[in-house]
């Protein structure tokens, strides 16, 4: 059975990601998947700190944090999981504060010596399969020209070792609450159908 972990960084409860990622997740549960649904604006973790710490074991198997908070079996999570639904809304110009702070707690997947010039992925092939989810105010082809939310989600993935398919939503904020469409929707029913197949 395929594990999906899904990660969502919106602020907003029931907006369009959390609408979003919840289609990715019937997908996948319809085909068989365990998934489990990682809201990190409900997920306690700390900021980096930027000690580095954690990058100084060489290794594939991703470094330790010095903090203990919930990052730790996040981590856990990653490393079992066999593919990942990453997503965030733009919020100014790019992922949310939410998903840029976990984003930063990745750097356990990092391996930089003191003395070398740049870091290293521990995960530098590509083992597992990703879907990003964005969304944003502008229309869907410049968001994606004129923000880095997709990259950043795209950057994630391949830290953590997957790499990522793209579905990109755009229009997302002409009301206090707006709907999924239906063509977003069948978007990211294929595109998860696609994750899942091995």
């Amino acid at each position: 059975m395929t594990t999906l972990l899904a990660i969502a960084g919106s602020y907003r409860e029931g907006g369009i990601i959390d609408q979003a990622v919840s289609v990715a997740v019937a997908t996948a549960r319809k085909s068989g998947a365990e998934v489990e649904v990682i809201q990190l604006r409900d997920y306690p973790i700390d900021f980096c700190r930027n000690c580095r710490k954690c990058m100084q074991t060489a290794g594939e198997a991703p470094g330790q944090c010095v903090q203990s908070d919930a990052m730790g079996a996040l981590v856990e999570k990653i490393e079992r999981a066999d593919a990942f639904i990453l997503a965030s809304p733009t919020n100014f110009y790019t992922v949310t504060a939410l998903f840029k702070r976990f984003m930063e707690r990745l750097a356990v997947y990092a391996y930089w010596p003191w003395g070398a010039h740049a870091p290293k992925f521990r995960k530098a092939t590509a083992t597992k399969k990703a879907l990003v989810i964005s969304s944003a105010a502008a229309p869907a082809l410049l968001g994606q020209l004129v923000f880095s939310t997709a990259r950043q989600l795209k950057a994630t993935a391949k830290t953590i070792g997957a790499d990522p398919a793209s579905v990109f939503i755009g229009l997302a904020a002409g009301a206090s609450h707006t709907w999924l469409s239906p063509a977003s929707t069948r978007r990211i029913e294929r595109e998860t159908a696609r994750l899942l197949v091995p």
